[in-house]
């Protein structure tokens, strides 16, 4: 089985009465939805080897080297942050209880509090400070300050998905359970059309087993929603998926869409679910014109020490004339054979109500997802 990053899985969690009685006496921080799932990705050990928020160190080390002060590979900043009046409230010592909707969510013990540059912050996650860019626009939202110390969760987030919610413990069994020594991971936040099923397929056949994973918390306007994306999979998996060759969790986090780093940080979390292999596609976690449709290959050469193997795909296609998804690599025949896999076209299609093309997308998956009056996020 597949080591955790850092390699031990972190485990902060304690329901117990009395830590929650104790939450109740202390200074309170209101968090969002968001900010209370990775609290719990925290805790569960999907972020391992975090066990809190970072501190100016760790924090400082993510922006200029791409990793924690211990070296170990990180992309991606996990912090809370906090407005200049809250924080001049706080000091390093303090444990405050985080509250969701005025429930206790989890404690976190202050070890550090300091403040950032929120340009630097954009330019070295993003590679840029444009606000036309929503992981950009986050980092802006947030509070001048940041907390950073260890975290206790006392309850689980509440989630519309609990039989697909898994933590890392949760997967590592089922994958032991089936015999999977290898397994292969899978990000997406679309619904499948017959292009992601050529790559699943292709993956899995150097594989044990594959995880479908998607990403489920916010997202920009014009994704797809949550339970439209769970759906549209529960089809796929029906009709078109071997028994006992794959399976389904969840992540509940944000989408940063930070491109290359994002493409690290995907893997990081799947290596923490027990996977040996992660699948990274063209643009991985892109947005906009912001990055090359392969810089999020490129990226893994930085990190030879990740101890994820990923497996890269580059653009694939219906051709009309080998009759099959292909991609460059394998199809000689020119653009006038190809029907290209377009996102933009099968979201038209879907809103005016339509299948979109059999070579483009499996019928009991353009059913399902028509089965909603609105499928997309507002």
């Amino acid at each position: 089985m597949m080591k955790p990053h850092g390699g031990t899985l972190v485990k902060r969690v304690d329901f117990s009465d009395g830590t929650i009685e104790e939450a109740e006496e202390l200074q309170k921080k209101e968090i969002s939805l968001d900010k209370y799932r990775d609290l719990a990705n925290i805790a569960h050990g999907l972020f391992s080897p975090l066990e809190g928020y970072m501190t100016e160190t760790d924090f400082e080390a993510v922006l200029k080297e791409g990793r924690l002060d211990s070296d170990i590979p990180w992309t991606v900043p996990i912090v809370m942050d906090s407005d200049k009046e809250e924080a001049s409230l706080l000091k390093e010592g303090d444990r405050i209880a985080l509250t969701h909707k005025g429930e206790s969510a989890g404690i976190l013990d202050i070890e550090d509090i300091y403040d950032y540059d929120k340009v630097d912050y954009a330019k070295s996650v993003f590679g840029t400070d444009s606000m036309e860019h929503p992981g950009v626009q986050n980092v802006f939202s947030k509070g001048d300050y940041l907390l950073g110390g260890k975290i206790t969760l006392l309850r689980d987030p509440p989630t519309k998905f609990p039989n697909y919610r898994l933590w890392p413990e949760d997967t590592r069994v089922l994958f032991r359970e089936n015999g999977w020594k290898k397994v292969v991971g899978f990000q997406t936040r679309n619904t499948p059309h017959i292009g992601h099923e050529y790559v699943q397929k292709a993956a899995l056949t150097l594989v044990d087993g594959l995880l479908i994973n998607p990403l489920i918390g916010k997202k920009k306007k014009g994704d797809f929603r949550d339970d439209v994306i769970i759906k549209s999979y529960e089809a796929l998996f029906d009709e078109y998926y071997p028994k006992g060759t794959a399976t389904m969790s969840i992540i509940e986090t944000e989408m940063r869409y930070a491109g290359p780093k994002e493409a690290i940080f995907h893997s990081i979390m799947r290596k923490n679910l027990g996977c040996t292999h992660f699948i990274v596609g063209r643009d991985h976690a892109g947005v906009g014109n912001f990055y090359g449709p392969f810089d999020a290959h490129r990226i893994f050469t930085e990190y030879p020490d990740l101890g994820i193997e990923p497996v890269f795909f580059r653009s694939f296609y219906y051709c009309k004339k080998c009759r099959s998804v292909v991609n460059d690599k394998i199809c000689p025949h020119g653009e006038e054979y190809r029907i290209n896999f377009s996102g933009t076209a099968i979201r038209k299609l879907l809103m005016e109500g339509k299948r979109p093309p059999e070579d483009m997308m499996r019928p009991e998956v353009a059913d399902a997802i028509l089965s909603f009056e609105n499928p997309l996020v507002d």
